[in-house]
Parts: C-alpha cells; sequence; structure tokens
C-alpha cells in the first residue's frame, strides 16, 4: 500500500535497520542475533518489458508512482565458530497502484490501452541463506565476506476492466557478500551490509549503510540508507528496477 508523504517520513524515523555489536569490551559469548528493518522505500527505476523479444518497454514507476512504499526485512545471524557463521534473510516486498499507460502496452499477450486507468502490480520477495567467513577483526574492526544463495519470487501484473496479465518468476541467484562494523566509540558504529553480483543475463546489488547505537549489551539501534537494484535481460523477459529505502533498526543479541 502507498503511503502519503507524511507517513512515509514517520515510517523512515520508525524504521528499523541493519546489523550492530555492542562495544568489544560489553561483549559476550552470543550464537544468535536477529534484526528487523522497516520503513520508507522509493522506486526511481521499474523497467519492465514481458515477453522481452516482443513486449511493449513501459515504466511501472511511472504508471504507480514512486513511493514511499513500506518495507520489511527480517535478519538472523547465526555463529558457527569464532571465523564463520549463516546468515536468513526474509525481505518481502510488494505495491498495487492506480495509474495511466502514457501508450498503448503488449503486455504478457495482452494489449492494454494507452490513457486509460490501469492497475499495476509489483511483487519483489527475496529469501536468501548466505555463509561468511570473519578475515578481520580487531579493537575497532569486523569484517566478513561469503556467499549468498537469494530465492527471488517476483511478479508484474497490469489490470485494465477486464483485460489483465500477469507474469510470475521463481528463480535461485548466487551473490557474494561483504559486511562489516567500524567502531567510533563506545556507543557509535557504522556499519556495512552487502549482497551482489553482476553476469550477462543480469545484476543484483543490495548496499546497507548504517549508524548504529549500542542501547545495551543486548540490543542495538540503527538509523540508515539502503539500495537495491537490478534486473534481467532475455527474450522471456526484461526488467531493471532501482529503488532506495530509509531504515532505521532494532538488533537483538541472545
Amino acid at each position: 500500500m502507498r503511503f502519503r508523504y507524511l507517513i512515509g517520513a514517520a515510517a523512515a524515523v520508525l524504521g528499523l535497520g541493519s546489523f550492530a555489536s555492542p562495544t568489544r569490551a560489553e561483549e559476550k559469548p552470543t550464537r544468535y542475533r536477529l534484526f528487523l528493518e522497516t520503513g520508507a522505500a522509493w522506486q526511481n527505476r521499474n523497467d519492465t518489458q514481458i515477453p522481452g523479444d516482443t513486449g511493449t518497454r513501459f515504466s511501472l514507476a511511472k504508471l504507480t508512482g514512486s513511493g514511499p512504499y513500506a518495507h520489511l526485512r527480517l535478519m538472523l545471524l547465526y555463529d558457527l565458530n569464532a571465523r564463520t557463521g549463516l546468515r536468513l534473510v526474509v525481505a518481502p516486498f510488494s505495491l498495487t497502484e492506480t495509474g495511466v499507460l502514457d501508450r498503448d502496452v503488449q503486455f504478457e499477450g495482452e494489449r492494454f490501452q494507452g490513457g486509460a486507468q490501469t492497475e499495476g502490480s509489483y511483487r519483489f520477495n527475496s529469501y536468501r541463506v548466505t555463509y561468511w567467513y570473519r578475515f578481520h577483526r580487531d579493537e575497532r574492526a569486523d569484517w566478513r565476506a561469503g556467499l549468498t544463495l537469494k530465492v527471488r519470487e517476483a511478479r508484474i501484473a497490469l489490470r485494465q476492466g477486464n483485460v489483465a496479465a500477469a507474469k510470475n518468476d521463481l528463480g535461485v541467484v548466487p551473490l557474494l557478500h561483504l559486511s562489516g562494523d567500524y567502531r567510533l566509540n563506545d556507543r557509535w558504529s557504522l556499519l556495512v551490509d552487502f549482497d551482489g553480483l553482476a553476469a550477462p543475463q543480469g545484476r543484483a546489488f543490495d548496499l546497507g549503510l548504517s549508524l548504529g547505537y549500542a542501547l545495551h549489551p543486548d540490543w542495538t539501534l540503527t538509523f540508515g540508507y539502503r539500495t537495491l537494484e537490478g534486473g534481467a535481460d532475455n527474450d522471456r523477459v526484461y526488467t531493471f528496477a532501482w529503488f532506495n529505502y530509509l531504515t532505521v533498526g532494532f538488533g537483538y543479541r541472545f
């Protein structure tokens, strides 16, 4: 559901973001870290052409509007040992809005008339598992690198009166992972969280930057920014999207 701008700004303040850790001196043995992220998201680009060889390329962002929209992300980190660990991410996202196409569009075997009210829907649910290795740690910095397997559940749909068409896509994508935090002082840290890879068939980049504040050895609050960009280009589908997020976050260690 699309937010009004005032509501979206409030969501950005109340949203939740990335991972963080308390100060090194306060750390205690832990194997689990749970994090929740939400807030406001804007789509800067969302171009699609389905099928990729015979459909009409159009801007779904222009049809549905740039936002802001609500987003949600859950993340669980599990330390296998002092050097390695696993990360699980669940990040659902969807929007449905009504607008006017600026021209006739051929989409998934159906023709939609330009100048008529059209409902556009976009869904991109992301599920990820990451194996990471801690390659550097000292009194101020903690850096990890690894491999992520991402399962994407995507759907793009148009509806205009009695005419409707949708394209569903389910696939697995390998990504490289990099994450870390740099302690500024006893309470504040800079945080980085990245998954990404590019290939001739398409690309995916997800970068989160946050400022973390240790409320308690087990609780962390973060304020941040996330950008997500990527897509695919083949005969079946052409789709590229770029979203930007404002986040604030809580993490709990146990």
